[in-house]
């Protein structure tokens, strides 16, 4: 990336407006906590109203700003670059929602770092229409529907309700909806933005009244639980608590999901066995080759300390499964311990989110039986709807793959904010925000997941993916080296590299590539998928579709992402590529 060339000193007095306007930015919402876009805008605009803005390369803000030594490679660490685009969107932000009645525009133009001062022109400013995942824990109470005979009961039904609300009130996991004009239906509650609708009816027979009540999930369009009970109405206030009593435990329970069926505390009395879980979840999340193999032996040590440790076998079946996904271990090597201890950390304990999560990611993944495993998924989520990895996989291994993109771009947002500091989760959504093809939101995605864990090889996998898209090739190479860096023995890191060099000329460098993944597979697996991209890069196609025919063969992981990857786009039409991706099974 080049710097645009020096200006002059600006005048006193349009200097003193630039730095009026930069104070208003710095001090403004947007701006608040993030301390070093403060700085890189201060550096850059300081820079430039004293006339040196020739000084504006990336080295220099590598080390200025970042505090980079004279070692900083900007080709190897994209750092400044990424900051920069982070810069560029955070001043959009600023200026649609802050600064709309400011008079003095400070943006930073695409291809350098020097900024630009303009008047503000008024337009119409761009609102979001995306729209925002309901909370879980959301709750609409809509009335009582009065079935009695003589239709009279709505004063019992009115103050049902009532008391309803009050004791959902008092819950603090429990968030009301509040409405004026609650709608009486389903379709008016989704309006409303609640997760769960809690409804129900009174029926009258003589002095005898039957309550029956209802949970409906939203999301699902399905009924989680329905109860009813038959009192005689002699003390109506009792009736009504005791109803809206029982109605709160259910939904408790239904919030704390498997954890209110295992009860509090530990799944497992061996301390031992629990602290080698978390070791092994510690690495497994760590998602590097070193990581997941050391989180199977700290959870095959778990099942020593503990036989019947139900999330043991869960997190061995999710190890084994990813080291087949990262190219680690060749699928066949993995699929049987995979599946057995999925189905059998199900046996220990039907009622484990985590045990479920496994088993559905396998039907996803393994079998691609998408039914059973949205079934799989929907069942962790209705035992703990606070589990991350069960709205993770479900929106990466089965949304995802079938089309269904806005919906797994809401589960992963969901799953991020119950584990915000989840770098594969971070990741995963900006990898669901580039197979919707919405570049933007990728690229703040992976800036946030950068920012999160600097060290994190595939985030820079996926900022080099949607580089790639956008034609940066060069910021494209420069992501996928970082990746290198830090995971210099993954195939897959070395084939995406291969493949952006071929997409941008330079042939020799990605048939080298291309050499070299050969000679490695020749010592330990190489994914035919990653093969597959890379000769399909370099024009050829024939070895392309051998390689992913062999990819089918292999059951390869990335296969279920065909559909909605942009990489694959170009060869959706042809029918030997639609032959193969007809074996998925996918609806």
């Amino acid at each position: 990336m080049t710097s645009q060339g020096s200006t002059p000193e600006l005048a006193k007095d349009a200097e003193e407006r630039a730095l009026g306007q930069l104070n208003r930015i710095l001090s403004s919402k947007a701006f608040r906590q993030a301390d070093r876009l403060k700085r890189f805008l201060s550096f850059v605009v300081a820079e430039t109203i004293s006339g040196r803005s020739d000084r504006l390369k990336e080295f220099a803000v590598g080390v200025e700003v970042f505090g980079k030594d004279t070692s900083f490679d900007p080709r190897n660490d994209p750092i400044v670059r990424v900051q920069a685009r982070r810069l560029r969107a955070q001043l959009a932000r600023y200026y649609r929602e802050e600064g709309q009645e400011d008079e003095l525009v400070i943006e930073m133009p695409k291809g350098g770092y020097a900024p630009s001062f303009r008047p503000l022109k008024s337009a119409p400013v761009k609102r979001s229409t995306s729209p925002v995942p309901v909370s879980r824990n959301t709750v609409l109470v809509l009335p009582f529907a009065d079935h009695s005979p003589g239709g009279d009961q709505k004063y019992f039904c009115e103050g049902l309700n009532q008391e309803i609300i009050h004791t959902l009130a008092g819950i603090d996991a429990i968030r009301l909806v509040a409405s004026s004009q609650v709608a009486s239906s389903q379709e008016g509650a989704g309006r409303q933005n609640a997760a769960t609708i809690v409804t129900g009816s009174v029926r009258l027979s003589g002095t005898e009244a039957r309550i029956t009540a209802n949970l409906i999930d939203t999301s699902g369009d399905c009924y989680v639980w329905s109860g009813s009970m038959d009192r005689e109405l002699e003390n109506i206030f009792a009736l009504q608590e005791e109803v809206a009593r029982t109605i709160a435990e259910h939904l408790k329970a239904q919030l704390a999901g498997g954890q209110s069926v295992r009860g509090p505390g530990r799944p497992t009395e061996n301390l031992a066995a629990y602290n080698l879980y978390l070791q092994g979840r510690y690495h497994l999340n760590q998602r590097t080759e070193e990581g997941l193999r050391k989180a199977v032996e700290f959870f095959d040590k778990a099942i020593v300390e503990d036989a019947q440790y139900a999330h043991a076998y869960s997190g061995l079946a999710d190890a084994y499964s990813l080291l087949g996904h990262y190219g680690v271990l060749a699928p066949a090597e993995v699929w049987t311990k995979t599946a057995s201890n999925a189905a059998w950390a199900v046996l220990q304990d039907e009622h484990s989110a985590e045990a479920h999560t496994s088993l559905a990611h396998v039907k996803a993944t393994q079998d691609w039986d998408w039914l059973a495993a949205e079934r799989g998924f929907q069942r962790a989520v209705g035992l703990d709807v606070r589990y991350p990895t069960a709205h993770h996989w479900y929106a990466v291994s089965c949304l995802a793959p079938m089309g269904r993109l806005a919906e797994a771009r809401d589960e992963m947002s969901l799953a991020q904010e119950l584990d915000p500091v989840s770098s594969i989760i971070a990741r995963d959504l900006a990898r669901v925000h580039y197979y919707r093809q919405d570049f933007e939101a990728a690229l703040e995605q992976c800036d946030h997941t950068i920012e999160l864990n600097p060290h994190f090889s595939p985030a820079y996998w996926i900022l080099g993916l949607v580089q790639e898209q956008r034609g940066e090739f060069d910021e494209s190479v420069a992501a996928f080296q970082r990746a290198i860096q830090i995971s210099p023995r993954s195939p897959i890191m070395q084939a995406a590299l291969g493949r952006t060099f071929a997409l941008c000329g330079k042939r020799q460098d990605a048939l080298g590539i291309l050499e070299e993944l050969h000679r490695l597979g020749e010592k330990r697996y190489v994914s035919p998928f990653e093969l597959a991209s890379l000769h399909f890069a370099l024009g050829q196609s024939d070895e392309g579709f051998a390689w992913l025919s062999k990819a089918f063969q292999d059951r390869c992981f990335e296969l279920i992402s065909l559909r909605v990857d942009p990489r694959w786009q170009s060869l959706q039409r042809d029918p030997q590529f639609h032959q193969l991706f007809s074996r998925l099974g996918l609806p």
